[in-house]
């Protein structure tokens, strides 16, 4: 179910990945190694019982959808959602599969909405997606026209997420997920139209080495979407939590958007713009019975919701794009 074969035989014909080609392989056996993930044979076995239906049709542009319920049985349609549940939690979607609405804890459409408008166009760009979960924007991207997308995420339960899906959307699709994380990328590869890296930058440690890791995949005249938490403030303010963030323990850096424009003209991209700010309420991230731990409601402070239970400012995310000369 997980199979790369495909993609190889695809990026031999992109000169600009195809020196990363023989690497590829050796990087995503260990990135599925499962001395490493100890439910990988778990999530494997639910790939093999998902079963065998044809869709009657798939739509990718104005949501992510696969057939409809009258293209399977109710017994298949019935061992369909038993499988998928077992790769419970659900974060990024939504996903309509057979008509079975998969309801993530995030309402990854709405973030898309929000990004499509500023963004150069997609159609027949190469596309990365960098921490891109279980893929929903990848799928999102491909529907938008461009002509091979390539996720990275190094957590294998959203890679076999993908994959259950993809069973469906189409395994010829040119949309693939991988489990590596961005150091893994060559450096210099100089190679995608398009890199997308959207809540990934606040959690890392050194924000300077992310922004220029994400700069050195693009081609010359290459775009950055970049989304992260930001603060209120001007040049220079910047929030580092001492202890945890919204529960998080791995948020390092919030910075104000006219601070994260700066440190982008540090690390070599030209013309960054801040395009879009929003607070992150409980309609887009909340709990659902596709995720059922934690969620937005249980990391603010019940008395004071414009503050997380810590006592920073509550999650406010925005969307900034720049280019590389």
């Amino acid at each position: 179910m997980i199979d790369y074969t495909q993609l190889y035989a695809g990026l031999q014909h992109i000169p600009a990945l195809r020196p990363w080609l023989p690497r590829l392989p050796e990087q995503v056996a260990a990135g599925l190694n499962p001395h490493r993930w100890g439910d990988l044979p778990d999530w494997r076995a639910a790939l093999e019982a998902l079963p065998d239906i044809e869709p009657s049709s798939v739509e990718f542009a104005e949501k992510v959808r696969a057939g409809v319920a009258a293209d399977a049985p109710a017994e298949q349609l019935a061992e369909l959602e038993k499988q998928l549940r077992r790769l419970h939690p659900w974060r990024k979607g939504p996903w309509d599969i057979f008509d079975l609405t998969i309801d993530t804890e995030w309402r990854s459409d709405w973030k898309w909405d929000r990004v499509l408008p500023h963004i150069a166009p997609l159609q027949k760009r190469l596309v990365l997606d960098v921490g891109c979960g279980n893929g929903y924007h990848c799928w999102r991207a491909f529907g938008a026209g461009a002509r091979r997308v390539v996720g990275i995420d190094p957590s294998a339960k959203f890679v076999a997420q993908f994959y259950a899906l993809k069973k469906y959307l189409g395994t010829d699709k040119p949309v693939d997920l991988l489990p590596l994380g961005i150091e893994d990328i060559p450096p210099n590869l100089r190679a995608f139209d398009t890199t997308f890296s959207m809540g990934v930058l606040y959690h890392r440690r050194s924000p300077m080495d992310h922004l220029r890791e994400l700069r050195d995949t693009l081609r010359p005249g290459g775009e950055l979407v970049l989304e992260t938490l930001v603060i209120d403030g001007g040049p220079g303010d910047c929030l580092v939590p001492e202890g945890r963030y919204a529960k998080m323990r791995n948020v390092w850096f919030l910075p104000s958007c006219a601070t994260l424009e700066s440190w982008l003209r540090k690390c070599g991209f030209r013309e960054p713009k801040t395009v879009d700010v929003e607070t992150t309420g409980p309609g887009e991230q909340r709990r659902t019975d596709w995720m059922r731990f934690e969620s937005l409601a249980d990391f603010l402070d019940p008395g004071s919701p414009d503050r997380t239970i810590e006592g920073h400012p509550a999650p406010k995310r925005a969307v900034l794009v720049a280019k590389v000369p």
